[in-house]
């Protein structure tokens, strides 16, 4: 397991990010994570049924923008076609995880 970099002080914000595209089968789930946790963000990531790829993170808003840009780009084999944002409320996790 990677260290996360420290998290930011403050209110945290949390995002839900659907990733629509060729976004599974390509390893983005993986890199999602490492992304996540480089930024200092809590949360997960998994795979949904229909093919897209959810996401929910929690950490400041600018580490919150960061990674809602990766995700525009995913890993290498990803080709996306669409992110959506919500903003949920916080719920104080201190870790990111894939999820089954």
């Amino acid at each position: 397991m990677q260290p996360s970099a420290p998290r930011q002080a403050g209110n945290p914000e949390r995002w839900r990010l659907l990733v629509n595209g060729q976004v599974q089968g390509v390893g983005y789930r993986a890199a999602c994570c490492g992304q996540a946790r480089a930024l200092g963000l809590a949360g997960w990531v998994r795979n949904l049924a229909d093919g897209s790829v959810e996401v929910q993170a929690e950490g400041n808003p600018q580490q919150l923008a960061e990674l809602r840009l990766w995700c525009e780009r995913g890993p290498a084999l990803a080709q996306v076609t669409g992110v959506a944002m919500t903003a949920m409320g916080s719920t104080g996790d201190d870790w990111f995880e894939v999820r089954r």
